[in-house]
């Protein structure tokens, strides 16, 4: 698994190759509405291109819940400076932006929560496959994509991996950022509760089926929350990420499969997501190297 830490200021982990020249390519933001029959309402989706890629005979497919967040962290600028370095090769990302009912179409499709939240993920399932995919590729004209990933915030993050892994034929990457993953099937202050059984997205992937291609990006901030229900001095949005990595190695994911960057004082909120989103996207689809130091 490749660990990284970095402080807020840091970015000593990217290693710059020089280039002859720089080209400016613009980032171009396009805006939607698409009408869900499955979720009955109006889905904002925001669309994030190179403006040459009419260009690219390939192109990459990034699909991010909570679109909204990207408008916050200024998305589009920070896709500019990494195509103006070009550091990135070209990729399509794609904001979708949440609803009222975001814990019930953002959380695990097969398995409710304790408190039975979860009712239309499967609706959002539905929704990204039968409307927005084919939306994307009527619209652009890209019927085919180089690849297809998935990424997320919060519960948004526990959304994507959901999705991914129980869709593995359709992607090739994950991204979760401070993921809800203690999502759980029972109260933990029950009598009988067990974390090694009542998280859910712990116990999809202990069950589930192992996909080779598969790599995963895992987010999570030394503030995050100040939670730590076993008393075992971590806070749970850490213990949490670490034991689902435990999961993936157990079904047979190498650690070279793994990304996990754990960011020094970053907190559960938007400023954090985007001082990680690059390193994310360099991960991913990045034509430069990161190194495997701390």
């Amino acid at each position: 698994m490749l660990k990284i830490a970095i402080t807020k200021s840091s970015r000593s982990l990217l290693i710059f190759e020089a280039m002859p020249h720089r080209k400016t390519t613009g980032v171009i933001a396009e805006h939607h509405v698409i009408k869900s029959a499955f979720l009955k309402r109006e889905v904002k989706v925001d669309c994030y291109l190179p403006m040459e890629a009419g260009s690219f005979t390939e192109i990459s497919l990034l699909l991010i819940n909570d679109g909204q967040d990207l408008v916050t962290m200024h998305f589009q600028h920070l896709l500019k400076e990494l195509y103006d370095h070009n550091e990135i090769t070209p990729l399509m990302c794609v904001g979708l932006h949440c609803g009222h009912d975001r814990k019930n179409e953002y959380a695990t499709a097969k398995i409710a929560d304790y408190k039975g939240r979860g009712t239309k993920a499967a609706l959002h399932d539905q929704f990204v496959f039968e409307e927005l995919l084919p939306f994307l590729r009527t619209r652009y004209s890209m019927y085919s994509f180089k690849e297809k990933s998935y990424a997320g915030f919060s519960l948004g993050g526990l959304s994507a991996l959901d999705i991914v892994w129980n869709y593995p034929q359709e992607f090739t990457k994950v991204g979760v950022f401070s993921g809800s993953l203690w999502w759980r099937d029972k109260d933990q202050d029950a009598d009988d509760f067990d974390e090694s059984k009542n998280r859910i997205m712990h116990r999809q992937i202990r069950e589930g089926k192992y996909a080779s291609w598969l790599k995963f990006f895992f987010e999570v901030g030394t503030q995050d929350e100040t939670a730590d229900r076993n008393n075992n001095g971590i806070i749970d949005a850490i213990d949490d990420t670490i034991s689902l990595i435990d999961e993936l190695i157990k079904k047979g994911y190498s650690q070279k499969s793994i990304t996990y960057l754990e960011l020094q004082d970053g907190r559960h909120d938007v400023p954090t997501w985007a001082r990680a989103l690059p390193v994310f996207l360099l991960w991913g689809w990045g034509k430069q190297v990161i190194s495997d130091e701390s």
